[in-house]
């Protein structure tokens, strides 16, 4: 016993879980069950923590130690919610909240079951609720100085305040939060759930500066405690999605599956949900449409809306009216601030494509007011293409150019290649619509490099058919070649117009156009024409 007690001690959580496991649990007193316990969910034993925690509980009560028995449950209230076992959680909680209450005065206790309270209200949709229970747990904590109680509380102020779109208070809070658990002054389990939370708030609004910063520092915790399980996931969720950020997609794929795999092994199926989208996300850039769709469905499946990515590869696939129906229904949905971030930009490309061009423009200045408010380049960039893409399909090629260029810029700025290149991609279609071709492709075929260098099929083919190199038939330009290929295809000029974000009435003069140089009659004749001569 006395060299589990050791190892526990110097953070050796496997050679604690492994020498308790080997002596057995029988002859162990509450604190030492406790101490058990936190070694066992460290190492990724979720059913082994939750028994321990109970015999704790149990002892706790017969000791005739109340407070104990209310940190027992609720640690039990937050190990099975992690594990999505909500029903257990919730009688956790309640049994924590009566117990609280039968001790009869302010204490620190209270505070923890105002915590557990947050959690409810936030499922049942109630934001400001939720800020008044943080709020609440943290003067407690302030109160009777209880440095778990005191990061957890500011962490979950700060991510409510997000949701409320406080965007600098929330920010503020998750510093506050980071900046305990950094220091050491929070214990091993709490530490991990405050770096996990505050990362994920700062993804959530593209904060990738403090992500990358946080995961570091994340990463040096998990590396620094020998045998540690829990939180590698989400380590390695987040390092993939900087891997994704930064253009390294073959290593963020990696990353992810190892992220699944480490989920699995500590029985957190809900989170392989989260490593399934982001997933699906890269097979979609890269053209692998049914990878990606094998990977939105694992997600689905494990009860993670895999939107509006799902949305986009019905795009990508030719379903328009699939992919226009999901947005309608996600945009009709009363979401916070938060989710709005995750949901615009894909929102604008879908209503593009669908020749909705006034609603994009009022969802891409609804992302411009949240970029302006939160603060952090990589919204600033995604709404700066967002109002390019739009004043382009409108047919004003030269207002859109200072968005897309202030676009590149930010892009470049967090080191993002493929969001840079489609900045530049679209640059290039403004400089071809104003008739600057030398320009234009400069621009694209710098874009078809970066595409090519990452492996976005989709993207470099698309940047491809504006170079057109070699001969072309029919004395065609690369643009008529590109519009007669979407003919072919079966495309109406609207969805022309949305898919090369050009206007209808530019998309009108290039089939007349194309119909002149090819002496045809027809939207059929000609995509016959284009199937003769391997256009398409």
């Amino acid at each position: 016993m006395d060299q589990a007690a050791d190892h526990f001690a110097r953070g050796d959580w496997l050679a604690a879980y492994d020498a308790w496991s080997r002596d057995g649990l029988d002859g162990l007193g509450a604190d030492e069950l406790d101490r058990f316990s936190t070694a066992a969910v460290l190492v990724g034993h979720h059913d082994e923590q939750v028994r321990a925690l109970q015999r704790a509980f149990l002892a706790r009560q017969e000791e005739g130690d109340p407070r104990g028995a209310v940190s027992c449950a609720v640690r039990l209230a937050l190990s099975t919610a992690d594990q999505g076992e909500h029903a257990l959680a919730a009688g956790w909680a309640a049994r924590a909240a009566e117990m609280a209450e039968e001790i009869g005065e302010d204490c620190v206790e209270q505070g923890w079951v105002s915590f557990l309270r947050m959690f409810r209200a936030l499922g049942e949709g109630d934001v400001a609720g939720a800020q008044v229970l943080a709020d609440q747990a943290h003067a407690t904590a302030r109160r009777f100085h209880d440095p778990d109680l005191l990061a957890m509380s500011a962490c979950a102020q700060g991510r409510v305040s997000l949701m409320a779109g406080r965007f600098a208070e929330g920010l503020a809070r998750l510093d506050d939060a980071m900046v305990r658990v950094v220091a050491g002054e929070t214990s091993a389990f709490i530490a991990g759930h405050v770096y996990c939370t505050a990362i994920e708030g700062c993804q959530e609004i593209s904060d990738l500066g403090r992500v990358a910063e946080w995961t570091s520092a994340l990463e040096r915790w998990c590396d620094a405690q020998p045998g540690l399980l829990a939180f590698t996931g989400q380590c390695a969720v987040h390092r993939g999605q900087l891997m994704r950020l930064r253009g390294a997609w073959d290593d963020a794929l990696r990353e992810l599956a190892r992220a699944a795999e480490r989920y699995r092994e500590i029985g957190t199926l809900n989170a392989i949900g989260l490593t399934a989208v982001e997933t699906g996300d890269l097979l979609r850039l890269r053209g692998d449409l049914d990878g990606a769709d094998a990977a939105y469905q694992r997600a689905a499946d494990l009860g993670l809306d895999p939107q509006p990515g799902l949305a986009l590869l019905w795009l990508a696939g030719g379903r328009d009216a699939a992919a226009l129906a999901a947005v309608d229904r996600l945009l009709a949905d009363p979401g916070g601030p938060v989710q709005r971030c995750r949901l615009l930009p894909g929102a604008v490309e879908v209503l593009l494509a669908a020749g909705q061009v006034e609603r994009a423009r009022s969802l891409a200045g609804e992302l411009a007011s949240l970029a302006a408010a939160i603060g952090t380049p990589p919204l600033a960039a995604a709404a700066a293409q967002a109002m390019g893409a739009v004043e382009l399909a409108g047919g004003d090629a030269a207002g859109a150019l200072p968005y897309l260029r202030r676009a590149h810029q930010l892009w470049a700025q967090v080191s993002s290649p493929y969001d840079a290149a489609v900045a530049r991609l679209l640059t290039g279609q403004c400089l071809l619509s104003l008739g600057d071709a030398s320009s234009a492709e400069r621009e694209v075929a710098a874009a078809r490099a970066t595409f090519r260098r990452l492996g976005a099929a989709p993207m470099s083919d698309r940047a491809s058919s504006l170079l057109a190199p070699g001969a072309l038939p029919g004395g065609l330009t690369a643009r008529e070649v590109e519009v007669l290929r979407l003919v072919a295809a079966g495309r109406s000029n609207a969805q022309i117009a949305a898919e090369l974000v050009l206007s209808e009435k530019t998309v009108a003069r290039h089939l007349s156009n194309i119909f002149g140089k090819l002496d045809v009659g027809s939207r059929t004749a000609a995509a016959a024409y284009a199937f003769e001569h391997g256009l398409v």
